[in-house]
C-alpha cells in the first residue's frame, strides 16, 4: 500500500511550528538524539523499542528524559491523517540555555516531532537485493557514543556523499581498524555456515531496532548467531549477506563494489526465514 501525502507538520515542544532557537544545544554543538520511526497502518512500529533507546541515550548524553506518554501523544496527533505508510521522525535536545560546553544546570530538553511521506523505494530492494559499495570514509572510536542514535551524524554524511549512481543503495562503513561495522544508514548481517553474523557495535556504530529485532527472530528460529569483530573479507565470503533498519526492514545484497566487484548469487536461504518471521509478527 502506497502511503498518501502528508501535511508535513511539525511540532516543537507541542507547538506547530518548524522555529526553534538557534541557541539550541542540538544545532550548537549536536547534543541531542533523534528516533527514525516506521508508521504503517495506523501504527507505530517498534514504539517501545525505539523510546529505551532514546531514554538510554539521555543517560548517556547526560539529558533529562522525556515524558514518553507525551511524546506518544504528539506523535498521535501527527499521524491523525496519516493512511498507509509515514515516516514519524523526533529529534530530542538538551535545550538552548547558556553558552559554552558546559551544559546549564537547569537543561530544559526541546522535543521536535515530525512526519513525513514514506521513502519510495524500489521493490526490486526487496525482492532481488541491492548493490552496495565499501565507503572511504572511516568511523571513530568511541564506546561512550556507540550504539546511541545521537545528533553527530558527520560520518555518515560524508560517506553518502561519496556516491551519487542511484543504481547503488547504500554503502559499507568500516571504523579506523578496519572492520566493518555498519551502512550510512543501516546495520549489516551475513551468513556463513549456517551462522548469522554481525559486527560489534561497542566502540562504534548505532545499534539498531530492526538489528535487535533480527537477532531475537533468529533465537526464535534457532539459527545460530556471533557478534564480533569481522573485517570486509568476511562479507566477501559470505553465503548471504544483507541490511535493516526500522523502514528498510531486511533488503538482501546482491553486489559489494570494492577493489573488484563480489556478486552473491547464492539462495538466500537465513535471510527470506527472517523475512517472513518478521513480517509474521
Amino acid at each position: 500500500m502506497h502511503s498518501a501525502e502528508t501535511k508535513n507538520t511539525v511540532l516543537v515542544n507541542g507547538e506547530i511550528t518548524a522555529d526553534i532557537s538557534v541557541h539550541d544545544r542540538g544545532l550548537q554543538y549536536g547534543h541531542g538524539l533523534f528516533e527514525t520511526i516506521a508508521i504503517k497502518d495506523g501504527e507505530l512500529k517498534y514504539w517501545d523499542q525505539h523510546m529505551a533507546r532514546l531514554i538510554d541515550g539521555c543517560a548517556r548524553l547526560l539529558i533529562k528524559s522525556p515524558d514518553i506518554s507525551l511524546l506518544l501523544k504528539e506523535a498521535l496527533v501527527l499521524m491523525a491523517d496519516v493512511e498507509g505508510k509515514a515516516v514519524l521522525k523526533i529529534i530530542y535536545t538538551s535545550g538552548g540555555e547558556g553558552r559554552g560546553y558546559k551544559s546549564p544546570e537547569k537543561m530544559t530538553p526541546n522535543r521536535i516531532l515530525s512526519c513525513s511521506d514514506w521513502p519510495n523505494y524500489p521493490e526490486e530492494n526487496f525482492q532481488s537485493g541491492v548493490t552496495v559499495r565499501l565507503c572511504e570514509t572511516r568511523l571513530g572510536i568511541n564506546s561512550s557514543l556507540a550504539g546511541i542514535k545521537h545528533l553527530n551524524r558527520l560520518e555518515q554524511v560524508l560517506a553518502r556523499s561519496e556516491w551519487s549512481d542511484p543504481d547503488i543503495a547504500e554503502g559499507l562503513m568500516l571504523d579506523q581498524q578496519g572492520l566493518l561495522k555498519e551502512a550510512t544508514m543501516s546495520n549489516v548481517f551475513f551468513v556463513k555456515d549456517n551462522t548469522l553474523c554481525t559486527p560489534d557495535l561497542t566502540q562504534s556504530g548505532v545499534a539498531g531496532i530492526m538489528r535487535k529485532v533480527v537477532l531475537d527472530q533468529a533465537e526464535n528460529l534457532a539459527i545460530r548467531t556471533y557478534i564480533d569483530d569481522f573485517t570486509p573479507a568476511d562479507i566477501f565470503q559470505a553465503d548471504e549477506v544483507f541490511l535493516t533498519n526500522s523502514l528498510i526492514e531486511i533488503w538482501p545484497i546482491k553486489k559489494i563494489l570494492s577493489e573488484e566487484t563480489i556478486n552473491l548469487t547464492q539462495p538466500k536461504t537465513i535471510t527470506t526465514k527472517l523475512i517472513n518471521k518478521i513480517r509474521e509478527a
